[in-house]
């Protein structure tokens, strides 16, 4: 519990900060995602053997598509319940928490749901980390990866490591990887439609 409350602490000051003092950081936070993916690698190859990724891989390949399909499922219930176009739907489902892809892309045909579909995918990536310890509890830390989506792969996977263990964080970078390879390809397809 006490490691939730660190995290909220740290996003109320973020927020905090970046609303009185406005820094400009540039492209730093992109570098530390790099980086933090490249920690996360090596921490992933000095734990596991050869043996444990090929035996989590075949698990690990079927949960992303599982997701992408939930998703976009999620996306199109809530369109048809909000009463608006399927494709906004479709399309912001389809962003499974990438929200710096997702948002640009749809607001290239339109900026109102291009801001929802920026702040319904940030939404996503942050009560991944706030629900996931708690979501563990009651269900499988393996299932429980496809809440965070694309995010699995690097901003939620601190979090899905220290919470799911081991195992589960091999699980998690694979999940996000595969999503975030077809993201780029699928959004763009459902957004012509």
């Amino acid at each position: 519990m006490r490691f939730l409350y660190l995290v909220l602490t740290s996003l109320t000051a973020g927020i905090l900060v970046g609303r009185f003092l406005s820094p400009n950081f540039g492209n730093a936070y992109e570098v530390m995602l790099y980086v933090l993916i490249f920690l996360i690698g090596m921490d992933l190859g000095l734990s596991f053997r050869k043996e444990e990724l090929m035996k989590v891989s075949r698990k690990a390949l079927l949960l992303p598509f599982l997701t992408l399909i939930g998703s976009i499922l999620g996306g199109l219930m809530a369109s048809l319940l909000l009463g608006i176009e399927p494709k906004w739907g479709l399309a912001i489902g389809a962003g499974c928490g990438w929200y710096s892809l997702t948002g640009p892309l749809i607001a290239q045909y339109s900026p109102l749901y291009g801001a929802v579909g920026f702040l319904g995918n940030l939404v996503r990536e942050i009560l991944t980390i706030l629900i996931y310890p708690i979501a563990t509890k009651r269900i499988d830390p393996k299932k429980a990866v496809a809440m965070g989506g694309a995010t699995t792969m690097d901003t939620t996977l601190p979090i899905i490591t220290k919470f799911g263990g081991r195992e589960v964080a091999l699980v998690a970078f694979v999940h996000g990887f595969v999503l975030t390879a077809l993201i780029p390809f699928l959004l763009p397809l459902i957004l012509t439609l």
